[in-house]
C-alpha cells in the first residue's frame, strides 16, 4: 500500500510536503515525496488528501480501568482526600464494571489518535480478554501495592509473575507496577526492579506526585505521613531524603523505569534521574486537576530525563458542568502547550510520540515515521502550509481521519462521512 497526504511529520526527520508511505504487512518500507515513492514502489495507492500523517500518539501512563469514573471525583484540597475518594469508589465496582471501563477508554484512546497505551492494571482477571478486545497496542502494568494487606513482597511479586506467565507473547505485553513508594514497602521496590532488569521488563510506580508525599520522605511529617501512620504503615523509610531518593536507596532508578508524574523534585533529583536513565511520564490535565506546583519540565530536559506524555485516568481530570470529558493525548498536549508556551509545538508532539516509544522500550518501531518501524500512523485534516503542521496537529479537536495499527486500519478512511 502506498498512502499520500499532504503532509507528512515522521517526527524522526523533518517534515515532508507532498508525502507518501509505503507500507508492506505490518511495517512501514519506505518514507518519501510523492513523486519520488510513486515511481519507485508498486502496491495499492490511497491518496488521503488534505490531511496531515503522523505516527500513532503513545499514551505512556493510563488506567483504563478508572474510565467510568469520569465527573465522579471533585478537586479536593489535599491529596490524599481524593486518595480516600477513589479507593471508596473502586470498592464498589464490580468485574463487569472494570471491564465495560476498559474497553469504553480503549475506544476512546483509538477514537483520539493513540495507538498504544501504557496502562496500569488493578484487575489483572481482565486479561488476556480485553488484549483481543481491542486492536490498540497495549502494555499493562500490573499494580501492587502491599501496605494496608501487610502480605509479604514475594509473595505478591510471584503472584504477579504467575499472571504474566500465563499472558499470550504478541503486540500486548506485561510488565510490573508498585503503584507509589508510599503504597508500597521498599522490599517490594527492590523486587519489582530487580526482577524488571532481569526479565527486560518496564516497570512504572507514581513518584512525588504531590507535595504531601514529597513532605512525608523528605521530612517525615505531614498530612500523608499521618494518615498512613495511623493506618499502622511501617513509617521508617521517612524522613530520609526526597521520594526520588527513596527509589535510588531501592535501587529503582534505571532505564526500565517510567516514573510517572514526578511533580516535586528536591535538589540533585533531575540529576539523579538524568543519570540513572530514567524516564518520566508527564500528564498535564491531571496535574492540572490537583493544581501542583509548576511541572519542572526544564529542569528536567536539562538534566537529559526522556519526558513523554499520559492521559493518567478520568478519575483526576476535571469535568465542567455539562460538558464530558475522554482520554485524549491531544487534549493532553495542548494542556502542556498552554501551560509552558515556550516550548515549540515540535518538542511537544514528540513528547507524545517518538520520547513514549522511547519509554516503553520500542524506539524506532513506535512513535515515529521511519523505515521497519511498526505501521501505526494516524491522519488528521491540514490545509495550510508545511511549516504550519506541527502548530496545527496538536491544535486538532475531535477524532482523527483515519488510524492504523499494525498494518491494519481500525479507522479507515473509506469509513468517515464525505
Amino acid at each position: 500500500m502506498l498512502v499520500r497526504a499532504r503532509v507528512l511529520l515522521p517526527i524522526s526527520r523533518p517534515p515532508i510536503e507532498d508525502a507518501a508511505i509505503s507500507i508492506v504487512g505490518n511495517r512501514i518500507r519506505a518514507v518519501g515525496r510523492w513523486k519520488d515513492l510513486s515511481r519507485q514502489v508498486g502496491g495499492r495507492v490511497l491518496d488521503l488528501g488534505d490531511v496531515t500523517i503522523l505516527p500513532g500518539l503513545v499514551n505512556a501512563h493510563c488506567h483504563l480501568d478508572y474510565t467510568a469514573m469520569a465527573g465522579e471525583l471533585p478537586p479536593t484540597k489535599k491529596f490524599t482526600d481524593w486518595l480516600k475518594l477513589i479507593t471508596t469508589s473502586k470498592s464498589g465496582l464490580t468485574y463487569s464494571d472494570f471491564a465495560k471501563s476498559w474497553l469504553d477508554g480503549a475506544k476512546m484512546l483509538i477514537r483520539t489518535g493513540t495507538t498504544t497505551v501504557g496502562d496500569i492494571e488493578m484487575v489483572p482477571e481482565l486479561l488476556p480478554e480485553v488484549w483481543t478486545a481491542t486492536p490498540l497496542r497495549v502494555f499493562s502494568f500490573l499494580e501492587m501495592t502491599g501496605v494496608i494487606s501487610r502480605r509479604p513482597p514475594r509473595d505478591i511479586i510471584r503472584e504477579a509473575l504467575d499472571v504474566i506467565k500465563t499472558l499470550p507473547n504478541g503486540r500486548c505485553r506485561a510488565g510490573l507496577s508498585p503503584h507509589a513508594p508510599y503504597s508500597t514497602a521498599p522490599e517490594l521496590l527492590r523486587l519489582a526492579a530487580n526482577t524488571s532488569r532481569r526479565r527486560r521488563m518496564r516497570v512504572v510506580t507514581h513518584v512525588a506526585e504531590s507535595d504531601l508525599e514529597f513532605d512525608m520522605f523528605t521530612h517525615g511529617r505531614g498530612e500523608m505521613f499521618d494518615w498512613l501512620a495511623r493506618n499502622r504503615r511501617d513509617m521508617a523509610d521517612c524522613g530520609l531524603g526526597t521520594p526520588v531518593q527513596h527509589l535510588e536507596r531501592q535501587g529503582a532508578l534505571n532505564e526500565n523505569l517510567l516514573a510517572v508524574h514526578v511533580n516535586y523534585l528536591g535538589p540533585g533529583d533531575a540529576a539523579l534521574l538524568g543519570r540513572r536513565k530514567v524516564n518520566v511520564v508527564h500528564c498535564p490535565r491531571s496535574h492540572a486537576y490537583f493544581k501542583h506546583q509548576p511541572f519542572p519540565f526544564d529542569e528536567l530536559v536539562s538534566a537529559r530525563v526522556n519526558i513523554c506524555l499520559g492521559t493518567d485516568s478520568l478519575a483526576s481530570v476535571y469535568q465542567a458542568r455539562k460538558r464530558s470529558v475522554e482520554l485524549n493525548l491531544f487534549d493532553e498536549m495542548r494542556e502542556l502547550a498552554n501551560r509552558m508556551p515556550s516550548l515549540s509545538p515540535e518538542i511537544v508532539l514528540r513528547t507524545a510520540t517518538i520520547n513514549g516509544a522511547r519509554a516503553l522500550g520500542m524506539p524506532g518501531e513506535i512513535g515515529e515515521l521511519s523505515r521497519n518501524a511498526f505501521a501505526d500512523l494516524i491522519a488528521v485534516p491540514h490545509r495550510g502550509k508545511i511549516d504550519e503542521a506541527y502548530a496545527a496537529a496538536i491544535q486538532h479537536r475531535g477524532d482523527v481521519t483515519a488510524s492504523m495499527i499494525d498494518g491494519q486500519w481500525v479507522i479507515a478512511p473509506s469509513d468517515l462521512p464525505a
